[in-house]
C-alpha cells in the first residue's frame, strides 16, 4: 500500500484530514481495514462508497479483525445490517448496506443506528445521501476502482474524516 500521487494536477489538493492510497490486492485492502481498526473508536460513523467489487466488504472485513469482533464479516446485502459484537474490551461493529435502501434517515430508523452509534463503530456501505443526519463526524471512504475491467485489482482509495473529531486524527498513519 503506497500513498497515491495525485491524479490530475489540476484537482485542488486534498483536505487536511484526507490521505490517498493506492490498494492492489483484496489484502491489501484486508489490511487498510486492519490499520483503520487502530484509528477509530465507539460512536465512529464510516461511510464506504465505490462501484459493486470495488472492496468496500473487504476493507470491512479487516476492520472487523482489527476491532476483534466475533462472527464472520460479510456482505449484509439481504439482511440490510449485522452487529458484531466484541470478543474484547473493544467496541463492537455494526455493519451496514445500504444499496436497496432508497430513502434517507426516515428509512434507516427502523436500524436503530442512533442508538447503535454511542457504543459502536458502524460502517454503512452505499451510505451516501442515507445516514450522514447521524453525526457531524464521520469518515468518509472512497473506493475508486477500474470500470468494466475487473481483472484490475489496483484501487485508489480516498479517505476523508469530516469534523472536530478527524480534524486532529492523523489518517496519514494508514499509509504506513
Amino acid at each position: 500500500m503506497e500513498a497515491a500521487a495525485p491524479q490530475n494536477p489540476a484537482e485542488p489538493p486534498p483536505a487536511a484530514n484526507s490521505v490517498e492510497l493506492t490498494v492492489t490486492s483484496a489484502e491489501q485492502m484486508r489490511e487498510l481495514g486492519r490499520r483503520l481498526a487502530k484509528l477509530v473508536r465507539a460512536g465512529d460513523l464510516l461511510l464506504l462508497s465505490g462501484e459493486l467489487g470495488a472492496g468496500k466488504t473487504t476493507l470491512t472485513r479487516g476492520l472487523g479483525e482489527g476491532l476483534g469482533v466475533r462472527g464472520a464479516v460479510t456482505s449484509p446485502t439481504f439482511v440490510i445490517a449485522r452487529v458484531h459484537p466484541s470478543l474484547g474490551d473493544g467496541p463492537p461493529l455494526v455493519h451496514v448496506d445500504a444499496y436497496r435502501l432508497s430513502g434517507g434517515l426516515d428509512e434507516m430508523e427502523d436500524l436503530d443506528l442512533d442508538v447503535s452509534l454511542p457504543e459502536s463503530v458502524i460502517a454503512v456501505e452505499w451510505g451516501e445521501g442515507k445516514v450522514e443526519e447521524l453525526t457531524d463526524d464521520r469518515l468518509r471512504i472512497v473506493i475508486h476502482r477500474a470500470v468494466g475491467d475487473t481483472s484490475d485489482e489496483v484501487r485508489r482509495v480516498t479517505v476523508t474524516g469530516l469534523g472536530e473529531r478527524w480534524a486532529g486524527t492523523g489518517l496519514s498513519a494508514l499509509t504506513a
